[in-house]
């Protein structure tokens, strides 16, 4: 089955409330569907074995939701919204923020739209044409652009954008069709700021990439006020109907109001209640969903629908797995075929010169193994599967020989302080203790200049013991 045989739902910014959700999987059902897949935008996926379109129009058209049925005309917008709660967070980014800019696309993209937090790291900043990242001074945002793959890193705007002029902004440039346009990124930002006259500022400094580590997505885990969210994930991204359909009812059974899909291809739902923990295990354990993966299993991206990926995929899982070696920190990719990279590590198939040619493959990994970056180098070329894991396993020892080396204490090399990266300060949401990088945290066996990001997901307030996730990064 080909993409053009799916039906793409445009779940957007990836919320979706669990009655939508309900009446999208119910549809699917009615489709002939089984199950449905998540896309790497935050989508839904389903095969369409029972071409009734009036169907599709009657369900969709009454949840106000869009959908595709011809490839990859539209896109998803993307968002960070599902990470808030579940990982540390820029200040000033909540729930309401979100909602509002979403709301004010009125419009179906047919760009890739990213609206992005650059202080989690579930969500990649830069796998849209269109990058809204947020930046530390409230509800103003970065731009950025590629509309290229030749561009590996995309182009930044001088300003900072106001929230509430996002969508105008993406639908400008949009309206100049910039690829055909032939303008320059330069231009083509000019164009749309004299044209719409957005409320902007100059950006007073570059974006602070933050250290970027594989996503934790998967479990029942505390977050601020006492309560849980939970991620789900299926190793084959097919996500069984009949327990989606208990998941929604549930959901509406003990008041959570959204269902969060991230580019991982998993769910998340957060705001479970200690009281209604005991029905979710529940509801886990009858349906038999596994909630304890490996971080080596968690840390792939796949095409959708791509077997030859998957299949790759397990055998270097079970294969890496027989070496019982750590790959905390780092993310892979499987690339058969066309797609955006977001991982540290990507294992690329090797274009062959004639059809006689035995199957290769290529490793590439990214600048400072931080995939926020956009830059990829190659490890090696043209090597067979067979010695990929040994390969991947001194990969990972470059990967920690690298993390040995402070970014701070560069004074021997007689290097200029305005080079070194500062050292960042993060609050707890609960009762306002920080955590200064530079301190550490002693009593918690955390040394000094240790960045908030390395810390383990189990660490917690060292005063009212809140979750990592409750934690704000604060501007100094």
């Amino acid at each position: 089955m080909q993409k053009e045989d799916l039906v793409r739902v445009f779940v957007k910014g990836g919320i979706i409330s669990p009655g939508d959700f309900l009446k999208m999987i119910q549809t699917a059902n009615e489709l002939g569907a089984t199950y449905i897949h998540l896309g790497s935008r935050q989508d839904v996926l389903f095969p369409l074995k029972n071409k009734n379109l009036d169907t599709l129009s009657q369900t969709f058209e009454a949840i106000d939701t869009a959908y595709d049925t011809d490839g990859e005309e539209f896109q998803n917008i993307v968002s960070s919204y599902p990470a808030l709660d579940v990982m540390p967070t820029t200040h000033w980014l909540a729930s309401h923020t979100y909602h509002y800019i979403l709301d004010t696309f009125d419009y179906r993209p047919k760009l890739k739209i990213n609206i992005t937090d650059p202080v989690q790291n579930l969500v990649p900043l830069f796998t849209g044409n269109i990058n809204f990242v947020a930046s530390a001074v409230d509800n103003y945002w970065y731009l950025y652009l590629r509309f290229s793959e030749i561009d590996q890193k995309p182009w930044a705007a001088p300003d900072l954008i106001y929230g509430y002029d996002l969508a105008k902004i993406a639908k400008a440039i949009e309206e100049i069709n910039p690829v055909k346009s032939g303008l320059k990124y330069e231009e083509i930002y000019q164009s749309v700021v004299e044209s719409q006259t957005p409320n902007i500022q100059k950006a007073a400094q570059e974006l602070d990439y933050p250290e970027s580590n594989s996503p934790y997505y998967e479990g029942m885990n505390r977050i601020v006020g006492g309560k849980y969210w939970l991620g789900l994930y299926w190793r084959n991204n097919r996500f069984a109907i009949n327990f989606l359909k208990a998941l929604c009812q549930l959901c509406t059974a003990t008041n959570i109001g959204k269902i969060c899909l991230t580019p991982w291809k998993s769910i998340i739902i957060k705001g479970i209640a200690e009281k209604d923990r005991l029905s979710w295990e529940k509801l886990l354990g009858k349906f038999g969903i596994n909630i304890r993966h490996s971080s080596l299993e968690l840390n792939w991206h796949l095409p959708v629908m791509d077997d030859e990926a998957l299949a790759i995929k397990n055998y270097l899982v079970r294969a890496l797995d027989k070496q019982d070696i750590s790959t905390y920190g780092l993310s892979f990719s499987v690339k058969t075929r066309h797609m955006v990279l977001f991982t540290s590590v990507a294992i690329e198939k090797a274009k062959k010169t004639s059809d006689n040619d035995p199957e290769t493959f290529n490793i590439l990994y990214s600048k400072d193994f931080n995939p926020n970056l956009s830059e990829y180098f190659y490890f090696v070329k043209n090597v067979p599967i067979e010695t990929l894991p040994p390969l991947l396993i001194e990969l990972s020892y470059k990967y920690y020989d690298q993390l040995k080396i402070p970014k701070s204490s560069d004074s021997q090399d007689n290097k200029d302080s305005s080079n070194k990266k500062p050292l960042r300060k993060y609050q707890c949401s609960n009762c306002l203790t920080v955590y200064d990088e530079k301190y550490g945290d002693p009593e918690s066996n955390i040394l000094p200049g240790t960045s908030f990001m390395k810390l383990p997901d189990s660490y917690s307030c060292p005063v009212c013991e809140s979750p990592k996730s409750a934690f704000k990064l604060i501007v100094h």
